[in-house]
């Protein structure tokens, strides 16, 4: 990874161009910048969580130069089946910004149009790119249709574990929200974004803190995404619960079908999100979310190899990384 000159890019037909001023560095970055990304194609500019104004405009376009915007990555062809029935995150076109064309890793970015979300006015700039992430945990709550009277239990205290925390406490009011991980400061940093438990997994088995504690999770979201979670989590689940998993390893989980169907248990995969910048923007907006609670690091783009390495090897201490452009 290294930092070029390019010509700046010229927006095409239906396309704006945004001025990029702040982007946040995600997991799947990292993967991607490793090779272990199995959608990536090379060469790539990254980044998929961007923030920036309109500065141009393509044919076909009216929009006010200037306009505050987020950029939603996931571009989608709109007549596919998935699209047909609002699952355009699963379009069999799909095309992600920064994964299967150039992203928000630039001072300039080419997007289309309807991707360009305007900004509200109480959303600082700081927090607009961290809209993308929690439009991922907007996604997952969606699906697995949180009550909130629900047990919840959340697998790992990272960043995209962090948005659903705060969404299961700030939107949905979740009573009962027990987080758990391997690393003692991303469980005091779930307790700060609303967790009312929370379980160190390095320490105590799982099952036995929940069993110690009285509970069975009527909800499971799994933000950690190690394959051996799901085993897990269908054997710890109460009957008639929903479980959401949003990870991408290409080894096997292994499941029995007795215990899924003897307890009728949904189960809710979430990849990316399926137009829910709005929502999120909304939820910015009216201070029911704290993004800014995420942001850990800052650094200028010309420094992202520091960036990268801090993200990738500090959990203790990193949560959101933003570059500046």
């Amino acid at each position: 990874m290294t930092v070029l000159e390019r010509a700046t890019p010229e927006p095409g037909p239906g396309e704006v161009r945004v001025r990029v001023e702040r982007a946040g560095i995600c997991g799947s970055d990292v993967h991607i910048l490793h090779g272990s990304n199995p959608f990536a194609q090379y060469p790539r500019i990254i980044g998929h969580e961007f923030f920036g104004r309109i500065d141009a405009v393509g044919t076909g376009v009216t929009a006010t130069l200037g306009t505050r915007v987020v950029v939603d990555p996931v571009i989608a062809c709109g007549h596919c089946y998935p699209c047909s029935v609002g699952r355009p995150n699963v379009c069999t076109e799909l095309q992600v910004l920064g994964v299967h064309r150039d992203g928000g890793f630039a001072e300039y970015c080419c997007v289309p149009a309807a991707n360009a979300l305007p900004v509200p006015d109480g959303v600082s700039d700081e927090q607009a790119p961290l809209v993308e992430p929690f439009s991922v945990a907007a996604n997952i709550t969606d699906l697995t249709r949180v009550l909130a009277q629900d047990v919840a239990l959340v697998y790992g205290a990272g960043p995209i574990g962090l948005t659903v925390v705060q969404v299961l406490k700030g939107v949905y009011g979740v009573k009962d929200l027990t987080v758990c991980d391997r690393i003692d400061e991303r469980l005091d940093a779930a307790r700060a974004n609303g967790a009312d438990r929370v379980v160190n997994t390095a320490r105590a088995p799982l099952p036995a803190a929940l069993a110690a504690a009285g509970l069975r999770p009527t909800l499971i979201i799994d933000a950690a995404c190690h394959p051996a979670i799901l085993s897990e989590a269908i054997e710890i689940a109460s009957p008639a619960a929903r479980i959401g998993i949003m990870g991408f390893s290409a080894n096997p989980s292994t499941v029995v079908q007795q215990r899924i169907t003897s307890k009728e248990l949904s189960i809710h995969a979430s990849r990316l999100n399926s137009r829910k910048f709005e929502k999120v923007l909304s939820w910015f907006a009216t201070g029911r979310l704290k993004p800014e609670r995420l942001i850990t690091h800052r650094y200028g783009f010309q420094d992202f190899a520091t960036a990268f390495d801090v993200f990738e090897h500090r959990p203790t201490e990193c949560c959101k990384v933003q570059l500046s452009f």
